[in-house]
């Protein structure tokens, strides 16, 4: 680092420029600032400066549509963005523009200067052709401002442009598959398929045919050669979800593909090349796993090149009202009544332990939506929700001696009245078997401590069509623990 370099600063708030001029001057640098970019922009283009820090929004322009201008001039030129739109878009936009580094406000100063000194020390890379940008203004995958989800955003940003093998950790509902899709959907291979496998929803015997496919003959049953996991989902990518119940054998094969880039069939001999980008996901501990002897501590290595926790939905309360905000529109979209739930209950929410996470969060905002009528959700509602096992009882009716049958259709009655003369969007009923299905399945998972061919004798299913109801509904399988 020397003294002599000049930082370039530009935000509109002249708070924030003043609080940066003296944190950056007290480090020794020269700090120039203005409140619109294009001073900036006459700035760069003038030569000055050796690095810049830009925020997002500014009067006359935004500082992400400022970066590929500046790249494009000055190449070597080190950007650093700074927002307070602390969205995974941002940060992806960001970083796909040019910049060398996003934080999101409020920032830490000492994180600020520590950026800074690594952004001019750090030798430069040969640029590379700009390829087409994603404009789409889609629906973020993921949901949520809090400091935690931050973190995780910057990751994922640094990560969308390499084929790294990403581990995601977390508990049971923080979102781990949404984690996979969004290095999936805006990554360099997001042109390919997105293919996901539940570890744990497949019978021990099936994965090997299920990850790498079969040749006809292979066994009992393969009347046809079937393509497995890893050839459906060529040139994008794989999500292996809940690899800590893979089994041994399995394991190896797969440490095999990622050691030597191939694989086999079940039954053939010729090999395959494996060109696809590798996401696991668990909500178990794997290094006790490998203790105990149940994972492979090589294959933990191959997996864990890149490690990403979630955090469960108890460490980041403050982004609830934003989840329930999303949820609730979601369900609207659906056909669902509009609902907004008050002050009272949203702090009663922030309050909650959420075993479930944002699953559980979730569920709960869509039985809102559904089973009661009242437009705005109140504190009672939510308290006799969140007591579990309380019949369900809205403000316009009584539960008491009635049976399910006549619950629904009370219920049901309710939503085609809520649209008064209108009838509600098509597909209404695939929506309601999937509210009844889905905790039906689990319920009988939870019963049957996640024994899939006892809750299929319980629920008078074909083990198949259960476990393909498991994957189609996103039921989490849990083994070990039965309803008390």
């Amino acid at each position: 680092m020397t003294t002599t370099s000049t930082i370039l600063v530009a935000d509109d708030d002249r708070g924030i420029r003043t609080v940066l001029a003296q944190a950056l001057g007290r480090a020794g640098y020269d700090v120039r600032t203005t409140g619109n970019a294009s001073t900036l922009w006459r700035w760069v283009s003038d030569g000055e400066g050796d690095l810049v820090i830009t925020d997002v929004v500014m009067p006359d322009e935004s500082g992400l549509d400022l970066l590929p201008r500046i790249k494009k001039i000055r190449p070597d030129m080190r950007i650093i963005v700074m927002s307070a739109q602390n969205t995974l878009l941002t940060a992806v936009k960001a970083t796909q523009r040019g910049a060398f580094e996003y934080l999101p406000k409020p920032f830490d100063l000492k994180e600020l200067v520590a950026v800074v000194n690594r952004a001019l020390t750090t030798p430069r890379a040969v640029a590379s052709p700009d390829g087409a940008e994603r404009e789409e203004e889609e629906g973020l995958p993921l949901i949520g401002r809090s400091p935690a989800m931050q973190e995780i955003y910057r990751t994922l940003a640094r990560l969308m442009g390499t084929d790294l093998t990403v581990m995601v950790n977390g508990e049971s509902g923080t979102g781990k598959e949404l984690v996979a899709r969004a290095l999936h959907d805006y990554g360099k291979r997001r042109n390919g398929p997105f293919v996901a496998i539940n570890m744990a929803a497949i019978p021990r015997e099936l994965i090997e045919s299920e990850l790498f496919g079969h040749e006809r003959g292979a066994f009992t049953g393969a009347t046809q050669r079937a393509a497995g996991r890893f050839e459906q989902a060529e040139g994008g990518t794989l999500f292996l979800d809940e690899i800590g119940d893979m089994p041994p054998e399995a394991q190896t094969r797969l440490l095999r593909v990622l050691q030597e880039g191939e694989y086999t069939t079940v039954g053939g001999r010729t090999p395959i090349r494996a060109n696809v980008r590798i996401v696991a996901a668990t909500h178990r501990d794997l290094t006790q796993l490998i203790r105990q002897g149940m994972f492979r501590e090589d294959l933990f290595y191959r997996l864990n090149v890149v490690p990403i926790r979630l955090p469960p939905l108890r460490e980041r309360s403050e982004d609830i009202p934003e989840l329930i905000r999303h949820f609730l529109a979601l369900a609207a979209a659906e056909g669902l009544p509009q609902k907004t739930i008050d002050a009272q209950a949203l702090d009663r929410l922030k309050r909650h332990r959420w075993p479930g996470n944002v699953r559980e969060l979730e569920n709960l905002v869509r039985r809102l939506a559904a089973l009661y009528s009242q437009e705005v959700i109140g504190l009672d509602v939510i308290e006799v929700e969140l007591s579990g096992g309380a019949p369900v009882v809205d403000a316009m009716g009584s539960a008491e001696g009635e049976g399910l049958s006549a619950s629904v259709e009370r219920h049901l009655r309710e939503y085609f009245s809520s649209h008064g003369e209108n009838l509600p969007p098509p597909g209404i009923y695939d929506r309601v078997l999937r509210e009844v299905e889905r905790p039906l399945i689990s319920l009988a998972l939870e019963a049957t401590r996640g024994n899939q061919i006892k809750a299929a004798q319980i629920l008078g299913l074909n083990r198949n069509t259960l476990r393909k109801k498991i994957r189609d509904l996103d039921v989490s399988v849990s083994r070990g623990s039965g309803l008390k």
